[in-house]
């Protein structure tokens, strides 16, 4: 039977062919025993990150890369801005707490209605008045992303558009949805770049 030469195989291989506490061991026991060594060796490999070669595409370089995030109907009534350009911000992608990052940019704005200015039809954007404290928010941050062929990774998480995230500092928490992905040349990139130009005049 195919069961008794496996079993034999785990035996000789474990060193317990002599062992006569082993030798009361049925074949099923010892199938057990395989099943149970299969399931710790493919533990260990998730665990230690040895089935990354597998699992994820191959990292083809590094860039910096800028992504917006979209916050709609975030209710304020402070008189500035929670989000400010420079500062850092703590991030949470997909409910997985990453690290701090730089905001870069901030741009918000009222809820906006529709309201009618003519009776041809014509329609303006205006603040909601019955909503004074709600905006919409776009943040943007920036970081050290590994580039593979499904696109940028940013701790351990591909970054794309509609990916949910949470930023956090010292009086504010709240979650938005990734809404772009930019690349950023490096600022040593450009100096080369210029002083190159430079020598070639």
């Amino acid at each position: 039977m195919k069961i008794c030469e496996t079993c034999e195989k785990i035996k000789n291989a474990l060193g317990l062919g002599k062992c006569p506490c082993c030798k009361n061991l049925k074949p099923t026991d010892w199938a057990i025993i395989a099943a149970v060594l299969v399931i710790i060796a493919v533990a260990i490999a998730v665990f230690t990150g040895a089935n990354k070669f597998i699992s994820k595409s191959p990292v083809l370089e590094e860039k910096n890369v800028q992504f917006s995030v979209f916050f709609r109907g975030i209710t304020i009534t402070d008189t500035s801005s929670p989000f400010i350009p420079n500062e850092d911000t703590f991030i949470t992608i997909r409910n997985v707490p990453y690290t701090k990052l730089k905001i870069t940019d901030v741009k918000y704005d009222r809820r906006k209605v529709l309201l009618e200015t003519s009776k041809l039809g014509n329609y303006q954007p205006v603040d909601d008045i019955s909503q004074p404290a709600v905006f919409d928010f776009i943040v943007t941050v920036q970081d050290k992303a590994k580039i593979t062929d499904d696109g940028a990774v940013v701790g351990g998480n591909k970054i794309k558009m509609g990916i949910p995230v949470i930023l956090e500092g010292k009086n504010y928490k709240f979650t938005g949805v990734i809404s772009n992905v930019q690349y950023v040349e490096d600022d040593n990139t450009d100096t080369q770049n210029q002083q190159a130009e430079n020598q070639t005049k």
